[in-house]
């Protein structure tokens, strides 16, 4: 097994990588970090979420920026607000053990725009953006990407599914002294396959990490049948069962969110939803009383939920299942973190027992059926 100094990661980083209990290096990272570290031209990798992929393309970029260069040399596009929060805070956590003076600002819509104008005003060399949030800044001319080497297009195909293709094509054409592109999808739909045509070489440097492979082996599925008539009932059933414990619950639609959040609340449950439509302010109020515990469950969509990293997680519920493999892979890693046991359960209508066939199928799980 390689070690993250057999990869080429500098000493100054070890420190700060285990104390954020990353010890191996996961297969993304142990094919990624060595070349992005020497090589750093165009890359595709893809990877399904949970892969370890921020410290994959985060820590070569660390090693490539410039310290002494106070322009942008580096930016990370990434789908929501939370995802660019988290990164920008992992790449923070990387530098904590350096003497590298290496400044990372998070940009996104939510947020004021002027003070996100006061901020860049400041030595920055790394920025993580939302595509909207970034041509907002573009136009108003209050950043400048002429310096930037480096652009990572990280969860590509869930820009693309949010609909910024438009944005990323302006975005790259605006970094016109970009060097090279870093791409990291879990698939690879036509319009990635029009980026990659038109702004990446023909050879760039390809790695892929199979589905079976991501799924946490700490993570234990299961599904229950449940009539649309009775899930409520079943699901107050169950979280009646585990009423110490906390954990997210799924569902596919902002509707779907907002309609569970106020039956549970009914039911005097400690829930709330966060989904597309809530403001900044009032999604890190929600955030901020999960991850204090004072919340016990969070209902959450499929995008709403990118970029969710909270600790000791007993369940993930599927209320309604996901569109996409992928996306029940994203939502399963939330449990079962830092080498913690979990579960994750879904609530199948009868009509849709072939959906968790083909789960099974594509993840290479076994799935139990168990009764409340």
């Amino acid at each position: 097994m390689a070690t993250f100094s057999d990869l080429g990661v500098s000493d100054v980083f070890l420190q700060a990588l285990q104390e954020n209990q990353i010890f191996e290096p996961t297969e993304i990272q142990e094919k990624a970090i060595p070349f992005l570290i020497q090589e750093g031209t165009d890359f595709i990798g893809q990877a399904q979420t949970g892969t370890g992929k921020t410290a994959a393309y985060g820590l070569p970029l660390l090693h490539r920026v410039k310290p002494e260069v106070r322009q942008i040399q580096a930016l990370v596009l990434c789908p929501t607000r939370e995802l660019a929060q988290q990164i920008a805070k992992q790449l923070f956590k990387f530098t904590k053990y350096t003497n590298l003076k290496i400044f990372t600002e998070a940009i996104y819509g939510g947020e004021k725009i002027e003070v996100q104008i006061g901020r860049l005003k400041r030595p920055t060399q790394i920025v993580v953006a939302t595509p909207g949030r970034l041509i907002d800044l573009l136009e108003r001319n209050a950043i400048n990407l002429e310096s930037v080497k480096t652009v990572v297009l990280d969860e590509a195909d869930e820009m693309l599914s949010m609909g910024f293709k438009a944005d990323i094509d302006k975005i790259l054409s605006f970094a016109i002294g970009k060097s090279f592109t870093w791409l990291f999808s879990a698939t690879m739909p036509s319009g990635i396959q029009e980026i990659i045509h038109e702004f990446m070489d023909e050879d760039a440097f390809r790695i892929e990490v199979n589905a079976d492979q991501v799924i946490n082996q700490e993570i234990s599925h299961q599904y229950i049948i449940s009539d649309i008539k009775d899930k409520i009932n079943d699901l107050t059933r169950f979280l009646h069962q585990y009423k110490d414990e906390r954990g997210i619950i799924f569902c596919r639609t902002k509707a779907g969110a907002q309609t569970l959040a106020k039956q549970l609340i009914a039911k005097n449950v400690s829930a709330e939803a966060i989904h597309g439509d809530l403001g900044q302010r009032d999604r890190d109020r929600v955030m901020r009383l999960f991850k204090s515990k004072r919340l016990q469950l969070l209902i959450a969509t499929d995008i709403s939920a990118r970029g969710i990293d909270v600790e000791n997680l007993a369940y993930v519920l599927h209320y309604q299942l996901p569109d996409q493999v992928a996306y029940y892979t994203h939502r399963s890693g939330r449990t079962a973190r830092a080498g913690k046991k979990g579960f994750s359960l879904a609530f199948v209508a009868p009509s849709e027992l072939d959906k968790i066939k083909e789960l099974s199928s594509a993840l290479h799980i076994e799935f139990e059926k168990i009764e409340l």
